[in-house]
């Protein structure tokens, strides 16, 4: 009830006034229909300049901006709300409408949403549920239309989206554009499904999400030449040059895992019509902390014009997919946010259609509950299935050497390294963890069918004991855990498994394997929480897998969900085996 009000009706008959109990209105409603003044320093993105004046808000619009004759000192800032230009809400581990309530804090208004990890798993029916639970809050989700489920041939998902699927979604008007075309492959040599799902989203208008690392030169030209539209995925500010010169829109991606803002914001000073902000990936523990507004302050504090910077956070995304979002103009609708200076960019006040949503730090969206839905079929996995005979190894390899991923902190991609065979080989025949050179055995569980499990080595995650494990596996989500000895990849593979889905770490005790588990009901992927307890619950997970297993990655388990992510190089894990994006093949 704190968020709704008593509204009374009043009846005046013939001198005897009659008070009568009418309805129950949300807080929001009221406030969109109500007029409202809120005074500050205005951004006029024309002139380039701020200036005071009191905008008036009605109906869920700005129905007035007048200009005031008074001291700029002291006024706080109005600036359009912020959009992330391209996120996928599941990797926050909440509910759409969870996501909101911790995002409007920070004054993000808007994202462009790829609905791409539930459709993996649900399918279409996963896109649908985020859909409708996004509509549950005011906040402007934008979702896309999957292009990649599953994302390759060399993995099991639990979906598939042929290019009828992906046209029958970009038909529907809440769909905004064709989601990340992963497959740059099948760009490049025109294959006929991939090639229908571009041409769909040409035939209704809609922009195509581009996803190409480490694209370059005619390989470049011919991925935007197909109608790819932008790129979050540029390594180097080299790759990221060659695609603006194609005309292509370049997103600055800060996540809780990938990162390349140092490398590309310097672009923004030449290219402000061409670069967004996005996170793209983002736990709850960051999102609680900032999300675009923390971009906002880095880019100003390296000396990037203001103006430059908010067109990258509020400006370009809305143009470039044609969203239902306010840009301050009279008419618009009145999503806005109030900000305290043009340095730390706090946030004092978010509003969306009038409605404010956020106030000093305070969420003003209610929690909203919601059913899950998943597909988890397998049951436990017994001790014996982790072993890793060396007799996997096959004729084509040398018995002398053996794969090893070299994970690499802020990155998605890795590198390929080769050991001697001696650096894991133990005395019983079988391949073993090293702890000692951090070479620890990796696994992928099918969960949507009893399969072998699938196995390799990695590097770099640095665990001294325990194992790590997450049903949160781009892109298909089977299970995926790291560990030190096969008990507890075990025990931590069962814990998922017996939740249908979360991330779980476990480690030998005194009394056996000991543990904890954050339950992720929806599809594997998603709370049904709280999105501040879960954020909670997180980080005490992510600080027991550092100062308990010894985990050096600054976000482990983040890192972790992408080394099943088989169209980043270099070499990566699927539950069908050992991937080599450089040859586009299982190794």
């Amino acid at each position: 009830m704190d968020n709704e009000f008593l509204v009374w009706q009043i009846y005046d008959r013939k001198d005897t006034v009659i008070l009568h109990w009418c309805k129950i209105y949300p807080l929001d409603q009221i406030s969109r229909s109500m007029t409202q003044k809120i005074t500050g320093r205005v951004a006029d993105f024309t002139q380039k300049i701020f200036y005071p004046a009191e905008i008036t808000l009605k109906n869920g619009r700005i129905s007035a901006i007048e200009r005031l004759a008074v001291k700029e000192e002291g006024l706080p800032f109005i600036l359009p709300g912020f959009t992330d230009s391209h996120v996928h809400i599941e990797s926050s581990l909440l509910l759409p409408a969870e996501f909101a309530r911790l995002a409007v804090v920070h004054g993000t208004v808007a994202t462009v949403s790829d609905p791409h990890e539930i459709a993996n798993v649900c399918g279409l029916e996963g896109v649908d549920y985020m859909i409708e639970n996004g509509k549950t809050v005011p906040f402007k989700f934008n979702f896309g239309a999957p292009s990649c489920v599953p994302a390759t041939v060399f993995e099991t998902a639990g979906a598939h989206l042929d290019a009828t699927a992906v046209d029958q979604l970009l038909s529907r008007p809440e769909i905004k554009y064709l989601s990340e075309m992963m497959n740059f492959p099948g760009v490049l040599s025109k294959d006929p499904e991939v090639m229908d799902k571009i041409a769909a989203a040409k035939k209704y208008g809609k922009p195509v999400d581009g996803h190409a690392p480490g694209l370059r030169g005619d390989t470049a030209r011919q991925y935007a030449a197909a109608g790819i539209s932008t790129d979050h995925e540029c390594f180097t500010k080299e790759e990221a040059l060659d695609k603006l010169q194609l005309g292509m829109k370049i997103l600055i991606r800060e996540g809780s895992a990938a990162r390349n803002f140092e490398a590309l914001i310097d672009l923004l000073h030449d290219y402000p019509d061409q670069i967004m902000f996005c996170s793209d990936d983002k736990h709850p523990d960051s999102l609680v902390v900032g999300h675009i507004n923390q971009l906002c302050a880095r880019a100003v504090a390296k000396g990037i014009d203001v103006f430059k910077v908010l067109q990258a956070a509020c400006i370009n995304p809305i143009r470039h997919y044609g969203l239902g979002v306010g840009l301050l103009q009279i008419e618009d609708p009145a999503d806005l946010i109030i900000v305290e200076d043009l340095e730390h960019f706090t946030v004092r006040e978010t509003y969306i259609n009038g409605a404010c949503v956020a106030r000093n730090g305070v969420s003003l969206i209610d929690p909203k509950p919601q059913p899950a839905i998943n597909r988890f079929t397998i049951g436990e996995k017994s001790l014996a299935e982790f072993a890793y005979p060396l007799l996997k190894f096959g004729e084509e390899e040398n018995f002398e050497q053996v794969y090893v991923i070299e994970a690499l902190d802020g990155q998605l991609i890795t590198h390929k390294r080769i050991h001697p065979i001696t650096d894991v080989a133990g005395k019983d025949d079988l391949l073993h963890s090293n702890v000692e050179k951090d070479l620890l055995k990796i696994v992928v569980v099918n969960r949507y069918q009893p399969m072998p499990i699938a196995k390799s080595f990695i590097r770099n995650f640095g665990l001294k004991k325990g194992a790590l494990s997450s049903s949160v596996a781009h892109d298909s989500h089977n299970i995926v855990a790291v560990g030190v000895d096969d008990e507890s990849l075990c025990d931590a593979v069962n814990r998922v498994i017996q939740c249908r889905g979360g991330l779980s770490l476990s480690f030998p005790g005194k009394n056996g394997q000991e543990g904890s588990v954050l339950p992720l009901p929806v599809a594997g992927l998603m709370s049904t929480g709280d999105g501040y307890e879960v954020a909670e619950a997180y980080t005490q997970l992510d600080r027991m897998s550092k100062e308990v297993l010894g985990a050096t990655l600054r976000s482990p388990y983040m890192t972790l969900s992408f080394m099943a992510l088989l169209v980043i190089p270099e070499l990566k894990l699927s539950d069908k085996g050992l991937f080599d994006a450089g040859k586009w093949g299982l190794v």
